[in-house]
């Protein structure tokens, strides 16, 4: 087939960088200023409006915060029935779920916790979210529940 293309990269693993999104943390701290101000016009009493908006705040300046200090690291989905690594470490049950431009990866270490890690557009490029797309394992469909009672 003289006009078929063939890319020389089909048997390479996808390699991507994880590190933290400044889009993700600017979107946190600014849904903890939404959530303060929704809790202060509404008609909650003033002092637990006040206490709650802190919470909430505080809440969100957390999450913020802990994005923001991740460890970057490697994220490797190899494109055969090989077996993705994070930081070269072998995980289990590799998840890759799109909403848009946005990836949500999440698998299971060696010691059976659940992780996961969102990839936002400034972190993944158009190229890079191809690449991922091919490389992650095919979902498993729901299934199918009877169509009659037993």
């Amino acid at each position: 087939m003289p006009h078929s293309i063939r890319s020389s990269s089909a048997s390479a693993p996808c390699r991507l960088e994880r590190r933290a999104s400044p889009l993700l943390i600017a979107a946190l701290l600014a849904l903890a200023v939404a959530a303060a101000f929704a809790v202060l016009v509404s008609e909650m009493p003033r002092a637990a409006a006040w206490a709650l908006a802190l919470a909430a705040l505080a809440h969100g300046a957390w999450l913020a915060w802990r994005e923001a200090r991740m460890v970057p690291g490697e994220f490797v989905v190899p494109h055969a029935d090989a077996r993705a690594t994070v930081d070269g470490k072998v995980v289990d049950d590799l998840v890759v779920r799109w909403r848009g431009p946005i990836a949500s990866v999440q698998w299971r270490d060696g010691d059976g916790h659940r992780r996961r890690h969102v990839f936002f557009p400034d972190t993944l490029p158009a190229a890079r979210r191809r690449e991922l797309r091919l490389a992650a394992p095919a979902p498993v469909p729901a299934r199918r529940a009877a169509s009659v009672a037993p």
